[in-house]
């Protein structure tokens, strides 16, 4: 069971979002990118993996070709907390919080591909749970900047069976115009504002929005990582997520022991992976802090974390984008069906990628790290 060879590839597939294509970290966001880790050990078995992401793939692909992916050769692919803490210790001085742990999270999901595969069964049933198959979603909108387009697909997605719609807008206007447009539909909206507000506009602004019913408010503080502003927030009454900008389990204890949020939102492939999700979980559960995972991904992150999902011991909602892709490797299980999702039940992860898909919609070479490029 050691890994003999990592590879890493992009597929970029093209989507429309139901709106005009924003800027996503000053890149226009008209393709979806996924960067994949394919894992291969020395008895054959291939495993696969999602490393964030987005805008960073090639900061993250970086990191993983050139000192991550070279840590992990000739390693036992099945001692994955070992191989956790001698990779995330052996680039800590490279940031906590980067695109090392990125890479390393594209690893760690393969690693418990494979892990699942050689025992016959599904990452779920791995992570102890047997019997939670479908698990329900919610739809991320995603950035508009126009109340109109954000009512209109809010709408779009209630028809579609969702009961459960996050938006990405800054303000009241756009929270309102799409309640009104779920008005008698058993809708419960969501506002992700991604960070934009020092604490004394973040509470202004809640103060202002804290009786129209809002699910919960994601991210209102710059910067993310001010624990105790967001906890000055939360205390108007607002449930508050947040998690997807923090390093791993020790920034979780610092949101909680704050007393910051009540929806935690690891992120799969970003945190180090599904063993430190898990660990993070365990955490949350003992502060009674709820889990919903932050999961706006379509490759084996989102497959991961439908694993996750199912094995948690109170079922989260799944993250879904709200966009409609002109085809995916991962598919039928990236799609939810009047607002439900189901969890492969194949081993590992439980579904391979379409090659054909693959192949069409890759961009670039494969790069393949193998044992003797490693120790050249």
């Amino acid at each position: 069971m050691k890994i003999v060879a990592v590879e890493s590839s992009v597929v970029s597939v093209p989507f429309d979002m139901g709106g005009p294509h924003c800027r996503f970290a000053g890149k226009l966001w008209d393709k979806l990118e996924i960067l994949l880790v394919r894992v291969e050990t020395d008895d054959g078995l291939v495993g696969w993996g999602e490393a964030f992401g987005h805008a960073a793939i090639p900061a993250t692909r970086a990191a993983l070709d050139t000192i991550v992916a070279p840590l992990v050769i000739g390693k036992n692919a099945g001692d994955i907390s070992a191989l956790t803490r001698e990779v995330l210790h052996s680039t800590h001085l490279l940031g906590r919080n980067s695109s090392f742990v990125y890479a390393w999270s594209g690893i760690e999901i393969a690693l418990w591909d494979l892990l699942g595969k050689r025992a016959g069964l599904p990452i779920y049933q791995l992570l102890g749970n047997s019997s939670r198959t479908t698990l329900e979603s919610y739809s991320s909108l995603l950035a508009y900047g126009d109340a109109t387009i954000a009512a209109r697909n809010t709408r779009a997605a209630a028809d579609a069976g969702f009961r459960y719609v996050k938006l990405h807008e800054t303000t009241r206007e756009a929270l309102l115009h799409a309640q009104s447009a779920v008005a008698g539909m058993d809708v419960q909206i969501m506002l992700d504002v991604n960070c934009p507000w020092d604490v004394p506009d973040a509470l202004d602004k809640a103060r202002s929005m804290r009786d129209d019913g809002m699910y919960w408010l994601e991210e209102p503080v710059w910067p993310p990582e001010d624990a105790r502003g967001l906890a000055r927030v939360r205390e108007c009454g607002i449930p508050i997520a947040a998690g997807e900008n923090v390093a791993g389990l020790q920034g979780f204890r610092t949101l909680l022991e704050a007393g910051a949020i009540d929806i935690a939102q690891p992120s799969v492939t970003k945190i180090g992976g599904i063993g430190e999700v898990m660990r993070i979980a365990a955490l949350c559960a003992a502060h009674g802090v709820r889990v919903i995972p932050h999961s706006p991904y379509f490759g084996p992150g989102f497959i991961a974390t439908l694993h996750i999902g199912a094995a948690l011991p109170q079922s989260p909602l799944i993250e879904v984008l709200w966009m409609d892709m002109e085809a995916n490797p991962f598919a039928p299980y990236v799609h939810a069906v009047n607002g439900m999702l189901s969890v492969p039940q194949g081993p590992g992860l439980g579904c391979d990628p379409n090659e054909e898909i693959m192949t069409r919609y890759r961009i670039g070479s494969v790069h393949r790290i193998t044992t003797a490029e490693a120790y050249a």
